[in-house]
């Protein structure tokens, strides 16, 4: 497929971003995202905790509560195509302070993903080379963290940060040529399926009850992130808003046929009685149907396109999302800085790709910690931009919206009100006041309280009186400005 001429972003809020990016890469962006490496090491947890069946239904539910959400950013980014995403989308609805809120939280979202990815790169690498640990560090929940282990994440995290530093088009290419792959492996595991399956294998159909189908649907939100990482390169995408829009939502159903492909393929390879037995149950499965190991280092080589595809994006994504935060002056002007030749948000990266290169020396049991901390910080941004939404609808009827879902009658508005109310529902799950709540770990906590309150701490210090409206940034910017004597 032809690409279009690349162009630089210029005038009003343009800032300076290369335009370079086509159809097929935002649309993989968005998919490449939301397609990272838990299928590979989460299936077997997901089948034993709800039964197949049980989980293609909590992966469809959440899906479906994903798909409401990904109708409003189609909306909201069409009408408003500037890097950052949700910043813009809260700050004209609701004011500075609730932007930097949710793109604070948000942003938590996306890094936690970033180092979820950093620490899944030497889990893989130890499946391909048993004999990868030498010069044991320390032990972290019951796991011995090894020198050799963590640098190779460490070494993977300052390769992709190089990636992004040289330009979003170098980026783009990677992520199509990789996602191309991924996708290959996916068609792989559904022929294995078919042919070498046993429909036997897939009972029991539920488990777990209420409890494992809740637990299974709380970690959708952090495995279906990623389709709104295509609003945060809104400035690098040479398409017309309401395409983009588009994308998000087109973006978000093949994540879900990903999925519940992945599920249901592997449900079939082996009785449920052994999934404990296996530690990277989709590549095992692979492996059991075609009676090869080297279809199961296949499934390996797809969850480390995963991996890079999931990482990419995010760190494009959160680098961004950071920018236009400095840029608005919420958090230190140091994060706005552009690379003078590549004209990509450095410094950002730069933090992001320092604490992804860190998180290997937490160890295996990071992996948990991390998902569970990244979810619910993931979910409220969801929520403000729901709540940005339906404020918007109200205060701003006439706003130029290319793409204007629900047609113009109240369909749109309705929409968004079943989005806001599923994501407030999904986040309550989280909380620990319910005998079916999603049970967080201490550390998952602290990683998500810790963050909050530094949001919080830069929130405080925003200067007040600034109202939500198309000039709200300007005007916050302004009175930062003056602040700082400028």
């Amino acid at each position: 497929m032809s690409q279009p001429e690349t162009q630089t972003v210029t005038g009003d809020r343009g800032h300076g971003f290369v335009r370079a990016l086509g159809t097929v890469d935002a649309l993989f962006i968005g998919f490449g995202a939301m397609i990272g490496f838990g299928w590979v090491v989460l299936t077997g947890e997901w089948l034993n905790g709800a039964g197949t069946l049980g989980a293609i239904i909590a992966f469809a539910v959440g899906g479906i509560i994903m798909c409401f959400v990904g109708t409003v950013y189609s909306e909201l980014v069409a009408a408003m195509p500037h890097a950052g995403g949700e910043h813009n989308y809260l700050i004209r609805a609701m004011g500075p302070q609730v932007s930097l809120f949710g793109s604070w939280a948000i942003t938590g979202g996306y890094i936690s993903v970033v180092m979820f990815e950093a620490v899944a790169v030497p889990k893989t690498a130890l499946y391909l080379f048993p004999d990868l640990e030498f010069v044991k560090l320390w032990t972290i929940a019951d796991f011995d963290v090894y020198l050799t282990w963590a640098l190779v994440g460490t070494v993977t995290a300052i390769i992709i940060s190089w990636i992004n530093i040289r330009g979003v088009k170098v980026a783009s290419l990677v992520q199509t040529f990789v996602v191309s792959f991924l996708i290959i492996v996916a068609l792989m595991l559904l022929a294995g399926g078919l042919v070498g399956g046993e429909a036997a294998n897939a009972e029991p159909l539920f488990t777990g009850g209420g409890s494992g189908f809740i637990a299974v649907v709380a970690v959708v939100p952090f495995l279906f992130v990623g389709f709104d990482v295509i609003p945060q390169s809104a400035e690098e995408i040479n398409l017309p808003p309401a395409k983009i829009g588009k994308l998000v939502v087109a973006s978000v159903f093949m994540a879900i046929a990903f999925y519940v492909i992945i599920i249901w393929m592997t449900s079939l390879a082996m009785p449920a009685s052994e999934l404990a037995t296996h530690d990277l149950v989709t590549a095992d499965a692979l492996t059991v149907m075609f009676n090869s190991a080297i279809w199961g280092k296949l499934v390996i080589a797809g969850g480390l396109a995963g991996i890079i595809t999931s990482w990419n994006a995010f760190l494009m994504g959160s680098s961004r999302l950071m920018w236009a935060m400095a840029v608005a002056g919420m958090i230190p002007a140091w994060f706005g800085k552009l690379h003078p030749r590549y004209r990509t948000p450095v410094n950002s990266i730069l933090f992001i790709g320092a604490l992804s290169a860190l998180a290997p020396f937490l160890g295996s049991a990071a992996l948990g910690w991390i998902v569970d901390a990244g979810s619910p910080a993931i979910v409220i941004a969801y929520f403000l931009v729901s709540v940005a939404f339906l404020v918007l609808r109200k205060r701003e009827p006439a706003m130029d919206r290319p793409l204007r879902i629900g047609g113009k009658g109240n369909s749109g508005f309705a929409i968004g009100v079943i989005s806001a109310v599923l994501t407030l529902v999904l986040f309550v799950l989280y909380l620990p006041i319910t005998p079916v709540s999603a049970q967080l770990a201490w550390q998952s906590w602290a990683m998500f309280g810790l963050w909050l309150i530094i949001g919080i701490v830069f929130m405080f210090r925003l200067p007040r009186g600034v109202k939500a409206g198309p000039n709200a940034e300007n005007e916050l910017l302004a009175k930062v400005r003056a602040l700082r004597g400028k």
